[in-house]
């Protein structure tokens, strides 16, 4: 049977189309849903594992449930449903039980959703009873209208949010407060939302040939920009191969994402150009050319991240987010190899019926991918300890350059298990900054880690009125905390004594000042508003600093103050 002939026959796999009973059921069932959820997380159980894991249960089994279900068959979408929960309520369990000790839970969570939303639409198509004999067309449908009608569904929850909010009003007008007390209940808005979603997507997934004509107009909204993309990336990677790829690190630090993002929206693209058939394919040869030049694009995309990726990991080790990095990069150039073969070997059977057929294969693969990755196999945060001791250990990176902060925060378990270790360190500066880390109660910025040149340029930007040794080297660790602290000169003034005895000084820096106070144990704080319309330009080393009362006039509520004092 040709291709043509078999989309033309309506398929199993799909929606038989109206359902009469389906928004009732969608919208009482989700109501539950809310309602079971808003007793979960009301007393405050939104830290407690077993609650997070049964939320997580009746949230990923309850939408798996809506979406599968179809008249006359409820059996093998609830057994679905309850798989797809159990996985990601074990998930969410990890995450609450052994939050301080996972170093990565959050990526685990959005591989568990990714192994899920490729999972729905497989399973809707019949891939548990076909497997590799699955029919392209009938996943591709689902996974497209799948996503137009969650879609749709949230728009529809929106708006009964605006009109009954509207509703609340207007009867309030009339001093009828039985509605808008409702909606400042809870419980009311958990049911509401869950209702009103199950509603609009059971009103949408009845209506199948009004989801097939949205699936075409948003496909073919996306071939039309599949055009200009592949002229602007094909432009940029010319431009990259005449300056050379250090073009982009020299830009920018954040070239992996840039780069992953085109190369997944040209994936998108491509496939709103190849529909599910030749048939329903766009005849416009501008439109297949520039399907066909995104498709080559992707691998080299790809392949740019990985460069980018890599020169960041020669140059600080492994951590747990560029491992996952790493494996968004890899599926990338998966994808990318596997397109770029299908335009080759589809130069005469077709390169578009070829890309279906990998598409269909990768897909399976990335949700097996994806699952594996969620599922506590791996331990990332250990790898990246790992690495990083042995790059402290062979000299790659200095004592000073090294991340004791990423062991104490980022790397899970093991990372502070390795930074307890190095406390006791026969290298002195090993020791010490490992100790420093260890005693920290939070986590500096990520973003604050300074380099040692500019590390050494802010420490030289430091001026004191009176030069104290002690008040130096407690200011320049106070220094090495703030990621904005003397860009340009800053100023260190002593200003008197606080009433606990400790000594008070003004710190004036780029645009504003900041009173700080020493503590016995030799550590800058900083308790107070900051002056604002303060430079340290301002300040000579005649200035006189001081810290005056001030007499006011404030709002009090119940003898409580409410916003700011005003003269």
């Amino acid at each position: 049977m040709t291709e043509a002939a078999q989309i033309s026959t309506k398929s199993d796999n799909r929606d038989a189309g109206d359902w009469t009973l389906r928004p009732w059921l969608l919208a009482g069932g989700l109501s539950l849903v809310g309602l079971a959820i808003h007793f979960l997380i009301d007393d405050g159980g939104d830290n407690v594992p077993w609650q997070m894991g049964l939320l997580a249960f009746l949230l990923f089994g309850g939408a798996a449930l809506a979406f599968t279900i179809r008249e006359g068959w409820f059996k093998a979408p609830a057994l679905f449903a309850t798989i797809v929960g159990a996985i990601m309520g074990g998930l969410a369990w990890r995450a609450a039980q052994y939050n301080e000790a996972l170093p990565d839970e959050e990526f685990s969570l959005a591989a568990g959703f990714l192994a899920t939303a490729l999972a729905v639409p497989l399973f809707q198509a019949g891939f548990h009873r076909l497997r590799m004999a699955t029919d392209y067309s009938d996943t591709h449908y689902h996974a497209w209208t799948d996503a137009i009608s969650a879609a749709g569904a949230l728009a529809f929850t929106g708006l009964s949010w605006l009109v009954v909010t509207l509703l609340g009003g207007l009867f309030e007008l009339i001093e009828i407060d039985l509605l808008k007390d409702l909606l400042n209940q809870d419980w009311f808005g958990w049911m509401f939302s869950g209702a009103t979603f199950g509603a609009g997507l059971g009103v949408l997934r009845n209506q199948s040939q009004i989801l097939g004509t949205l699936q075409s107009v948003v496909m073919l909204v996306f071939s039309i920009l599949a055009v200009p993309l592949a002229i602007a990336l094909t432009l940029f990677l010319l431009a990259v191969v005449i300056s050379g790829p250090e073009v982009l690190w020299r830009a920018t630090d954040s070239a992996t994402p840039f780069l992953l993002a085109f190369a997944a929206g040209s994936l998108l693209l491509v496939n709103a150009v190849v529909r599910d058939n030749d048939v329903d394919a766009s005849n416009s040869r501008l439109l297949r050319i520039a399907g066909a030049v995104l498709a080559a694009i992707i691998l080299p995309l790809s392949v740019l991240a990985a460069v980018s990726m890599g020169t960041r990991i020669a140059q600080h080790g492994l951590s747990p987010e560029r491992i996952w990095a790493l494996i968004a990069i890899t599926l990338a150039c998966f994808y990318g190899v596997g397109y770029l073969a299908s335009l080759i070997r589809g130069r005469r059977i077709g390169w578009r019926a070829q890309l279906r057929r990998s598409n269909m294969i990768m897909a399976v693969v990335t949700c097996g991918v994806a699952l594996l990755l969620a599922l506590p196999i791996l331990d990332f945060g250990a790898m990246s300890t790992r690495d990083q001791l042995a790059r402290l250990e062979n000299g790659d990176v200095s004592a000073e350059e090294f991340d004791f902060d990423a062991l104490r925060w980022d790397f899970g378990e093991s990372g502070r298990e390795a930074l307890i270790g190095l406390t006791n360190s026969a290298t002195p500066d090993i020791s010490k900054l490992a100790k420093e880390a260890n005693e920290k109660e939070s986590r500096p910025p990520r973003y604050g880690r300074l380099s040692p040149e500019t590390r050494a340029e802010r420490l030289g930007n430091i001026r004191l009125k009176e030069e104290d040794p002690e008040v130096r080297k407690a200011f320049e660790a106070y220094v090495m905390q703030e990621p904005y602290l003397c860009e340009k000169t800053c100023l260190i003034i002593e200003t008197g004594q606080s009433p606990k005895g400790n000594r008070r000084f003004m710190l004036a820096n780029d645009s504003w000042a900041r009173p700080l106070e020493l503590n016995a144990d030799g550590k800058f704080t900083s308790e107070f508003e900051v002056a604002r319309e303060v430079n340290a330009a301002d300040f000579t080393d005649e200035s006189t600093i001081e810290i005056r009362p001030y007499s006011g006039q404030q709002v009090y509520v119940d003898g409580k103050p409410v916003g700011a004092p005003f003269k």
